[in-house]
Formats: structure tokens, C-alpha cells, sequence
């Protein structure tokens, strides 16, 4: 797969047209008879979600923080594969994982002084390319660094606006 051909034309109407690369995506949760699960509708999928089982889930389905650190495994591992694509690495496989370490007794109010969300996440990439030099993959760390939307945004927050719709 080419792509740098894939991708070409797409860059040529965001610079042409900047405003064209603006999106906006949109994900939409559901509650079900339950306080403890939902469903997450990202308009080309829907996910089943539950609290964790250390907050009272069944374990049944993914948690937020499930959600979280898939999104960033997900945006890491492709990101990676599309950096080495089109640098002309020829990569055998990519795998990523990512853990993420959180105290539940933040999420739970058990203890006050206890941050409420992760500690720590590590991202960690095993990447076999064999006829790689080390230029190469210096520079595919790098890029996938510097080009996963995930990572970037954990790494700088943007604002999140939290809006409330007041009862009708």
C-alpha cells in the first residue's frame, strides 16, 4: 500500500483549502437500566461500557479507562505503521501496549487526597523491522511521537468545555 499516493491528494486540499482539514468527531453515551453501564455511539460503531469491577461493574464490558487506553493504543500502533509506511520502512509488525496505573480510591471518594484518574500510562511499542538502521527507527519513534493525536493530546490538554443542559 502507497501511502504516500493515499495521502497526496488529501494534503494537497488541506493546503489549498485549510479549512477542509478541520473535523469534528463526535462520540454520544446512552445510559441503560443501570447506573453502572452505557453504551458509547461513535457513529460508525457502538460500544458497550461499564464501570470497572473495582467500582462495582461486572466486568463484562470495557471501562472509561479501557476506552482511553485503547484509543491511544489504537492511535499509537496506526500512527506508527503510517510513519514507517511513508518513510519507506519496511516494517514486519508493530505492536503496542499501553497500562495505565490508577488509585480507585480517588474515583470511589475514599480518600480525599488521592487524584481522581490515572497516576501513569505507559506506551510501550515493540516494532520489528530488521532492515531498519538506527537513523531509521530514531526517526519513526520520533515522527510517531510527534504525529499521534492521542499521545499529543494527553501530552497538551486542550480546553474542555463542560456544558450542562438546564431542565426543560
Amino acid at each position: 500500500m502507497e501511502i504516500k499516493a493515499i495521502q497526496a491528494p488529501l494534503k494537497a486540499k488541506y493546503r489549498e483549502d485549510p479549512a477542509s482539514a478541520r473535523i469534528t468527531l463526535v462520540a454520544r453515551a446512552d445510559g441503560k437500566d443501570t447506573p453502572l453501564a452505557c453504551s458509547v455511539d461513535l457513529g460508525r460503531a457502538i460500544y458497550e461500557a461499564e464501570a470497572h469491577t473495582g467500582v462495582g461493574g461486572t466486568g463484562t464490558a470495557a471501562c472509561s479507562g479501557d476506552l482511553l487506553l485503547g484509543a491511544l493504543a489504537a492511535c499509537a500502533q496506526i500512527t506508527c505503521q503510517l510513519v514507517g509506511a511513508a518513510m519507506g520502512i519496511k516494517i514486519q509488525s508493530v505492536g503496542v501496549i499501553v497500562e495505565g496505573i490508577l488509585d480507585l480510591r480517588g474515583t470511589l471518594g475514599v480518600a480525599r487526597d488521592v487524584p481522581v484518574g490515572f497516576e501513569s500510562i505507559r506506551l510501550g511499542f515493540d516494532v520489528k523491522a530488521p532492515e531498519a538502521t538506527r537513523e531509521q527507527l530514531d526517526a519513526l519513534k520520533r515522527k510517531t511521537e510527534e504525529y499521534c493525536v492521542v499521545y499529543q493530546t494527553l501530552m497538551k490538554p486542550p480546553v474542555v468545555d463542560l456544558v450542562w443542559k438546564e431542565p426543560a
